[in-house]
């Protein structure tokens, strides 16, 4: 069952889905690594935890673990944490957001980190990083047989994973008068905004400014309703 949680809204990236992809491409031929850009949403789906899968091709064994991440840098912390030094290729795809990268670790370009990239795209799922481990077994698989061994364990991994819908949290404020507090508040509290505060530093007498941050699909809503209940007009601001 898919599950849904909230997040603060990323500038750009953030953890714990949409899809897809006008893309640049920037590739680094001594490490195999390939760049890409994709396209923003306002909530995307992610895997809950950690999964493995592995399996026997030609005596060669592959181990797909597939993981959470929010950003590059906790994507490489996963590498480090799951990557087997004594293994033949520890090869991975990522996808964040914008953007995503994959590695051949090794492998014939496009052989390894690429197949695995198509089977997160292939998955619709987001903020995800696949990492194929593969120990040799002494016969070689050829072009296509690399592809579909390391894309199809990648994608037998993904498969298995239990998924939750995230929805970004739009940061956004308004200067109310001290008389409609109660009037916005009794809003907030309807349309579940989180980390409400206040600035009474506005430099206007008996006004003070409600920060607060509402699920992305919520803010306009929010917005008309805070100003259909309210005898003035309120200006509102997002971030």
């Amino acid at each position: 069952m898919r599950v849904a949680i909230t997040i603060p809204t990323y500038h750009q990236h953030c953890y714990h889905c949409h899809r897809i992809y006008s893309s640049f491409f920037a590739t680094s031929s001594s490490r195999n690594t390939t760049m890409a850009s994709t396209s923003k949403s306002g909530e995307f789906t992610t895997i809950q935890h950690k999964v493995t899968f592995d399996r026997e091709i030609k005596k060669s064994k592959f181990i797909a673990i597939a993981g959470p991440i929010s950003d590059e840098k906790s994507a490489m912390s996963f590498l480090s944490q799951v990557r087997d030094p004594r293994a033949t290729h520890n090869c991975w795809a990522y996808k964040v957001g914008e953007q995503y990268r994959s590695n051949d670790d090794g492998e014939p370009s496009g052989t390894a980190g690429k197949p695995i990239q198509s089977a997160i795209d292939s998955s619709g799922i987001d903020r995800v990083m696949v990492v194929v481990i593969r120990y040799f077994g002494g016969i070689k698989l050829g072009t296509g047989g690399l592809v579909r061994a390391y894309g199809g364990v990648a994608s037998e991994c993904l498969r298995n994973a239990p998924r939750c819908l995230v929805k970004t949290k739009v940061p956004m404020g308004v200067e109310v008068p001290f008389d409609l507090l109660g009037v916005l508040y009794h809003q907030l509290q309807s349309f579940q905004a989180e980390g409400i505060k206040q600035d009474y530093d506005t430099g206007k007498d008996g006004t003070t400014m409600v920060t607060f941050k509402v699920d992305f699909d919520r803010a306009e809503k929010l917005e008309e309703a805070v100003k259909a209940n309210c005898s003035r007009e309120l200006k509102f601001f997002k971030r």
